[in-house]
């Protein structure tokens, strides 16, 4: 598995020859090569910054000796009217990677101010906020960034780096119990055995985890479930398996589901229900 970092350099590469292709003819066509500049990013929504270091990252990949001075850190609280950072490198560097870092950091910032507007519902309560892979294709790397820097928790980034026996690969094997057995048999085989959580649609599929699923089922998901029936399932499950609750949980709602005491809820509204802040990048002309 490649490294964040290198799967950021993969990303902004491939998104550099989206929006270049051949040349930056706009830019080409009206600056002389070499001409220096400064630009600043300026905040004009109130929300959670994120994507900063992507934007630094996507600067000095075009140009590796820009000044980059910030006056923000992801994860802070940013207003209108104030600067997130400054950069002084090339024109032909500003301009041609101006909207990629709008675009980033203007999503990631939407998606983190809303992961954080949920995680403050949950404080003072034992139950963690997970994200989901209801993802923009090909944005997952940083949809996911901006979740952790929002304050909630990355769930598996993909199907490769865990095991998760939902609704229709239960009923493609045949039931609950047919499906436990064939992935840990499958997982037995690996050098590194991957996690198994299983979904669960109602108290009869968590008693058939619960008895067929003992050191070898790490979650079980209650998908769909309401708090009264957590309730109900967390006592049957007595704290032998972690637990995740799912399924149309939202600002209103997630209180009472963690008032259960479930260890985590996930939220796929995080990042497909998430709205893009407003952000800027201007000459600043000395």
């Amino acid at each position: 598995m490649k490294s964040f970092d290198e799967q950021l350099t993969h990303l902004i590469n491939e998104a550099l020859q989206e929006d270049v292709g051949d040349g930056d003819h706009s830019t080409l066509s009206s600056i002389p090569v070499g001409k220096k500049g400064k630009a600043v990013l300026k905040i004009k929504q109130d929300g959670i910054l994120a994507g900063e270091a992507v934007a630094e990252k996507i600067f000095r990949m075009k140009e590796e000796g820009i000044v980059f001075t910030p006056y923000k850190k992801d994860g802070e609280a940013m207003f209108i009217g104030e600067k997130a950072f400054e950069v002084e490198a090339s024109v032909h560097t500003i301009l041609t990677c101006e909207r990629l870092v709008l675009n980033c950091m203007q999503r990631m910032s939407g998606i983190a101010t809303l992961t954080r507007a949920y995680t403050e519902k949950l404080e003072g309560y034992h139950t963690r906020l997970l994200d989901t892979r209801k993802t923009t294709p090909n944005f997952r790397l940083l949809e996911k960034e901006a979740v952790r820097i929002g304050g909630g928790v990355n769930h598996r980034f993909g199907l490769y780096d865990m095991i998760m026996l939902k609704d229709n690969h239960i009923d493609y094997c045949g039931g609950i119990v047919p499906a436990i057995e064939a992935a840990y048999a499958y997982v037995q085989k690996m050098k590194d055995p991957l996690k198994i959580e299983v979904e669960t649609r109602n108290i009869e599929d968590v008693i058939r985890v619960c008895e067929a699923g003992k050191g070898k089922v790490f979650r079980i998901m209650l998908d769909n479930f309401s708090p009264g029936l957590i309730v109900e399932a967390m006592k049957i499950i007595d704290g032998a398996f972690e637990t995740e609750a799912s399924g149309g949980i939202n600002l209103e709602t997630i209180e009472s589901y963690a008032a259960t005491g479930v260890d985590y809820v996930s939220v796929g509204g995080l990042i497909h229900q998430a709205k893009s802040l407003d952000l800027s990048l201007k000459a600043v002309i000395i």
